[in-house]
């Protein structure tokens, strides 16, 4: 069965030309990436080097976890233990923990990427770039592409803003003291906000809307039972319950219900 874009049917996602070539396509995700997502992101990581430089890290120190662990809520995990004296395994088990999030986005996404023949190696270098904001965008225009120009948009979207992360690492050390404290710290949050914000841009899929409402009562909930896995029960309980909801649940105008349903 053919996965190009033409046996598709023309949705949302779906509307965008091919770009021709995988250097057009590279170029068509930096373009993409220039702008609101790679300042969203550039401006969380003012807040990250504002916290290397307060804990009392080197900027070197900084710009290497950017550059090779590039998962905020990680890297922030990681200078706080590492403030705190905790031992090497409680640091690299607690980080790991906390960037798993990424695990079923990488297993999700790679396929979309795979071209047969083409050799794995560079899925194991790519799957280093899936960050959350990454993920959305290639998950919205690689369905359109030609499979030989997916991974290309995906590597100059992510290489963008990627470095973008590296820059407002670099700016957030050296302003940090400039910059009210309170005030760089905060910026830490607009990556998650703009996160919700995209999610938001797709309230006309069901399902992602049943998974979000379930998460928002879910979580609070959980966290007050565990406080370490709380968030982790609740992202994975409510998209597998937003998901079978979604198929179980009737659709608009039909009084039939999803192939989750049961048959007469």
């Amino acid at each position: 069965m053919s996965d190009s874009s033409s046996d598709r049917p023309a949705t949302a996602e779906t509307q965008y030309r091919p770009y021709g070539s995988g250097a057009r396509a590279f170029r068509g995700g930096a373009i993409d990436a220039l702008g609101l997502p790679a300042l969203v992101l550039g401006a969380s990581y003012l807040g990250f080097g504002s916290l290397v430089r307060e804990s009392g890290y080197s900027l070197t120190l900084g710009l290497f976890s950017t550059m090779t662990g590039w998962a905020l809520p990680g890297q922030v995990v990681l200078i706080e233990l590492m403030a705190l004296g905790s031992s090497l395994f409680a640091i690299c088990l607690a980080v790991a923990m906390t960037n798993m999030r990424l695990l079923p986005m990488a297993v999700t996404l790679t396929p979309m990427l795979r071209v047969p023949g083409r050799p794995g190696w560079r899925y194991y270098l790519a799957a280093h770039f899936c960050a959350v904001t990454v993920w959305v965008f290639t998950m919205r225009r690689a369905p359109s592409l030609p499979m030989e120009e997916r991974l290309s948009y995906f590597l100059g979207f992510a290489v963008t803003i990627w470095g973008a992360s590296m820059v407002g690492t670099a700016t957030g050390y050296l302003l940090s003291a400039t910059v009210p404290m309170q005030v760089s710290l905060g910026l830490v949050f607009l990556n998650p906000i703009y996160f919700m914000l995209m999610f938001m841009g797709d309230l006309g899929q069901r399902s992602r809307v049943l998974a979000l409402l379930i998460g928002l009562a879910a979580g609070p909930l959980l966290f007050q039972v565990d406080a370490d896995w709380g968030l982790m029960i609740a992202g994975l309980g409510a998209g597998t319950l937003g998901f079978y909801l979604d198929r179980w649940l009737p659709r608009k105008g039909s009084g039939k219900r999803g192939s989750g349903g049961t048959h007469g």
